[in-house]
């Protein structure tokens, strides 16, 4: 019998949740198609903690970087997207591929999953870290999905 090649090669993404003060950050990988909360980035005045995003990309060595682009209902750009491009051009600093995801309603669906989380008992007060971070868990979770 002769050998199938593989499909798909393992490949660990970091995907990134964009805000003003905070980044969500998630890490997910195509063979199983899910993504896990890495917390957040801090985003302030000083832009974005780039020393910690090096670290989270040291640390999980992903094969590409994923943002999420807020849309509006009507698939125009979200009010924010300069911003966005602003921290996709600092974020080739890490000679990764960057892909974008439409992120349209991610933050409200993050939300409504920790609720239910919290009125199942499964977790205690959310956090706007928590939505964030879980946020970021969706946009990862929809770039795997297309690339299954």
């Amino acid at each position: 019998m002769q050998d199938m090649p593989d499909s798909q090669a393992p490949e660990t993404i970091v995907a990134f949740d964009f805000g003003l003060r905070r980044i969500g950050v998630a890490v997910g990988q195509n063979i199983t198609g899910s993504a896990s909360p890495l917390g957040i980035v801090g985003n302030g005045e000083n832009g974005a903690d780039f020393g910690r995003i090096a670290e989270l990309i040291k640390s999980w060595r992903p094969g590409r970087l994923i943002v999420g682009m807020p849309m509006h209902v009507d698939g125009s750009p979200g009010d924010i997207e300069p911003d966005i491009q602003e921290f996709i051009a600092e974020l080739t600093r890490f000679n990764l591929p960057i892909d974008r995801v439409d992120e349209r309603y991610s933050s409200q669906e993050a939300k409504q999953t920790l609720k239910k989380a919290r009125q199942a008992g499964n977790r205690g007060r959310i956090k706007k870290e928590h939505i964030d971070s879980a946020a970021a868990v969706l946009i990862a979770e929809r770039y795997l999905l297309k690339t299954l």
